[in-house]
């Protein structure tokens, strides 16, 4: 069965991906050799890398139901799960191990609503979502690290901790909001109670506030994949989907 969107066709690429047809070869080329294009031993796949790797960012943007994308793609229901699930974790962004002397970060969580009730926990809008934690250079706008997601009723402070986040940060300057208190971030400055900020306070927190808008508007770039707001993933479906969606948005800001 022949199908209708093929990465062979460029004008299908950048809808699906965000990337140009020039960078979508980069990233399938670099994929190779990370080798998720190595045979192994059963039946081969019957799609090539490229079109594989459209389906699974087909996937993410739509988060149309596998029945309702095979098709698409002239595969069946099956194949296009085993494709989901073998190039998801092969296109997770690789975290930065280390900083450059200056570098200053910025973290902040998201929550991305799981029908797999298993890995995540009701938060206050009665959805069962994760927490994931982001960290971005302020600099460059570019992800650098996503912690692993505990359930969405953690707190900030605790997922920041829980999620491996932390660690990988080490003593890097990291800016965050107000809902990270003790935990050695730099987060605006809160009132005492009966007390009030002095100006400098008051104007340090209003450029903190502007500063840290930039993850916000990382985090706007990343929702417009609609897996990440209700995604049908179980197991570590969801945290495979928010890494590789951070991989193409470097690739995104980077070109």
């Amino acid at each position: 069965m022949a199908g209708v969107i093929t990465a062979s066709e460029p004008s299908w690429t950048s809808p699906f991906t965000g990337l140009r047809p020039r960078d979508f070869q980069k990233l399938t080329t670099m994929l190779r050799r990370e080798g998720a294009d190595a045979m192994n031993r059963g039946r081969p796949w019957s799609l090539p890398l490229e079109d594989r790797v459209l389906l699974l960012a087909a996937y993410w943007r739509t988060n149309l139901t596998l029945r309702q994308l095979a098709p698409l793609f002239g595969v069946s229901k099956s194949a296009a799960g085993r494709i989901i699930n073998h190039i998801g974790p092969l296109l997770a962004l690789h975290p930065r191990r280390r900083f450059r002397k200056g570098t200053v970060l910025m973290v902040d969580g998201t929550l991305v609503p799981t029908r797999d009730h298993t890995i995540a926990e009701q938060s206050k809008d009665y959805r069962y979502p994760t927490n994931h934690q982001v960290v971005i250079d302020a600099h460059t706008r570019l992800v650098v690290v996503v912690g692993k997601p505990p359930p969405g009723n953690r707190n900030d402070c605790k997922a920041w901790e829980e999620s491996g986040a932390k660690a990988a940060v080490g003593r890097t300057t990291t800016i965050a909001d107000g809902g990270y208190p003790g935990t050695g971030l730099v987060i605006p400055h809160r009132r005492s109670p009966g007390g009030e900020l002095t100006e400098w306070q008051v104007a340090h927190d209003r450029e903190h506030k502007q500063v840290r808008a930039r993850v916000e508007h990382v985090f706007a770039r990343m929702k417009t994949w609609k897996i990440l707001r209700d995604c049908r993933l179980k197991g570590d479906g969801a945290h495979h989907a928010m890494l590789g969606i951070a991989r193409l948005h470097n690739l995104l800001q980077a070109a």
